[in-house]
């Protein structure tokens, strides 16, 4: 096979590969990818607490930021209101519906790999969530829930150690929510995927006091089953 020179004179490799790809000279080793779908629906176990980073508080971070060494300069502390921390921690789409973050449960299925012996570098280029929405405010990638969120306040204790009160939206046990999981099918098979949301939702959790929680053992919230595999 004659080499191709390209418009400066060089060899063009690339094309010299290419081309031998195409006559069969050159045996391909590397697979196109084979991603799959599966639909799983969700039911909470336990409650699913959500806190979401409102647009207030990033509104006062970035004055603060603005403002540089000024910013506490005279500044009177605003009354806080609670109603409006509750709409706030609230993940709601652009449409008006709220969801769970999609990457709160695909870090709970990459995480969960880790129980069986899985890389989770893997699984992070493996295992993806079809959003339903995205974020009003922020553009996260949402997963529609079904339930009715309630505004509770749990008293807690900032980095600090301040003692303060946390407003949360609290969806009661028995949520919903129906998750499009798209995996790499020479990875996993429906079945492994499966088996994996089952193991996210007994032994991960997502949401605030989740079993897997950083800071904590958890509080017993944000457990679920898979009622369709």
């Amino acid at each position: 096979m004659a080499t191709k020179a390209g418009m400066n004179g060089k060899v063009n490799r690339v094309a010299d590969a290419l081309a031998a790809i195409a006559d069969g000279a050159v045996e391909t080793r590397i697979s196109a990818p084979n991603f799959k779908t599966v639909e799983l629906n969700i039911r909470g176990t336990a409650p699913y607490v959500q806190l979401a980073f409102g647009e207030k508080a990033r509104n006062v971070m970035r004055e603060k930021q603005a403002a540089g060494s000024t910013a506490k300069k005279g500044k009177k502390r605003e009354a806080k209101d609670f109603d409006a921390a509750f709409e706030e921690a609230l993940h709601r789409s652009r449409d008006g519906w709220c969801g769970i973050p999609a990457g709160a449960i695909r870090n709970a299925m990459v995480q969960a790999c880790t129980i069986v012996d899985f890389h989770m570098t893997k699984a992070k280029k493996a295992i993806f969530i079809e959003a339903d929405g995205f974020d009003g405010a922020e553009g996260t990638p949402l997963v529609m829930i079904k339930g009715e969120p309630r505004h509770v306040e749990h008293c807690v204790r900032n980095a600090t150690g301040v003692a303060d009160i946390r407003v949360r939206a609290m969806y009661d046990e028995g949520w919903t929510a129906t998750v499009r999981v798209r995996f790499d099918a020479d990875m996993f098979t429906v079945s492994d995927v499966a088996n994996l949301m089952m193991r996210a939702g007994l032994q991960v959790g997502i949401g605030e006091g989740r079993p897997s929680s950083k800071n904590s053992c958890g509080m017993g919230w944000g457990t679920f089953e898979v009622v369709n595999h």
